[in-house]
């Protein structure tokens, strides 16, 4: 996994970690248990303070995302913690409404929607 850090986005370095390493676990990218890096390596690398890195680790943790094992490093968590799940079913409820704008603006029926939606859920099997 490539950070990419940006200082004239306007978001927080802080945000930005969090935001990319929260897609890498939910894509897959990272996997359940995997170990992050530590915190004085990947703020080596990106080039900023470790506390801003601790800031990002510790808010992934309080919701879910990973875990902080004293001593060990700071770990990926199952997709089936119950936080994992419901940030999953946001991003499936919002790919649904941006699927069902482009249904209704193309003006397919919702049994044609239904269809679609059976045929790639079945097809990503």
């Amino acid at each position: 996994m490539k950070l990419i850090i940006s200082s004239v986005s306007g978001e927080p370095i802080y945000e930005q970690i969090k935001t990319q390493i929260r897609t890498a676990v939910l894509d897959g990218e990272l996997k359940a248990g995997e170990a992050l890096p530590s915190l004085r390596k990947l703020a080596k690398e990106l080039r900023i303070s470790v506390l801003t890195v601790t800031r990002a680790y510790n808010e992934l943790a309080d919701e879910g995302v990973v875990q902080n094992i004293q001593g060990k490093g700071t770990f990926v968590m199952d997709k089936g913690n119950e936080l994992m799940r419901r940030q999953l079913e946001t991003r499936v409820r919002a790919s649904l409404a941006e699927a069902v704008s482009a249904a209704k603006a193309a003006g397919l029926p919702l049994e044609q929607v239904g269809s679609m939606l059976v045929q790639e859920y079945r097809r990503q099997r």
